[in-house]
């Protein structure tokens, strides 16, 4: 059966993650390549975990935060369907069960805002996971004079912890933002969407999602 650590080692997958990354570098957008992917992949897992799902579940959630932006290869628009096709390519030929590579594709399929619906509990994980992927680390740009809004906004964020209550009622998502860079308002313009899938998402998985930034509670 093959493993999340698998995925991870696979060289033609790694390739496709780093090239993929390379054309997001070209158009100025922030880090996407493996620091991003082993991030999400790890909270999409712990996501699974924490809320009592088979192990096998938790490990179809780790591949698929791993895989999800792979599509940005192709092009960043649509680049959740582009990613979903080319993971039901790889996987088919790594020899996947048919149910297993279905979960992972749609998932990925879903995991973009605008598109994006958490049709099950691995897309769910997936969004979670994705969108609250937000850190200094994350962006390349190194002259702040040139920041545009999402350079700003990321580089803005110092801390970034996203939890399940131990009731399993509830996940939050913490941030510390350091407003000489960003701004609430800043944050709020480029990912309200993605807090309303978070929501959607957190709902799916039988939990209410907050958003709390400099200890105060936001959504």
């Amino acid at each position: 059966m093959i493993t999340y650590e698998d995925i991870k080692k696979d060289p033609t997958i790694r390739t496709y993650i780093a090239k993929a990354d390379e054309s997001l570098l070209a158009l100025g957008y922030t880090e996407h390549s493996f620091a991003h992917v082993t991030h999400v992949a790890e909270m999409a897992g712990y996501i699974m975990e924490c809320m009592g799902q088979p192990p096998r579940q938790v490990e179809l959630a780790k591949i698929a935060a791993y895989l999800h932006d792979i599509g940005n290869l192709i092009n960043r628009v649509d680049h959740g369907q582009s990613g979903a096709v080319m993971a039901f390519r790889i996987l088919g030929e790594m020899g996947f069960e048919p149910e297993e590579i279905a979960t992972i594709a749609t998932a990925i399929g879903n995991h973009d805002e605008g598109t994006g619906v958490p049709v099950n509990q691995v897309a769910a994980a997936l969004i979670l996971a994705d969108k609250s992927d937000v850190r200094r680390s994350r962006v390349r740009n190194q002259d702040i004079s040139h920041f545009d809004i999402h350079d700003r906004v990321n580089y803005s964020v110092t801390k970034s912890e996203l939890k399940i209550n131990e009731a399993r009622t509830l996940i939050k998502l913490k941030l510390t933002v350091d407003t000489r860079f960003g701004s609430v308002m800043d944050y709020f313009e480029i990912f309200m969407e993605r807090m309303i899938l978070c929501r959607k998402a957190a709902e799916k998985l039988g939990l209410q999602f907050k958003l709390m930034i400099n200890e105060q509670q936001l959504i």
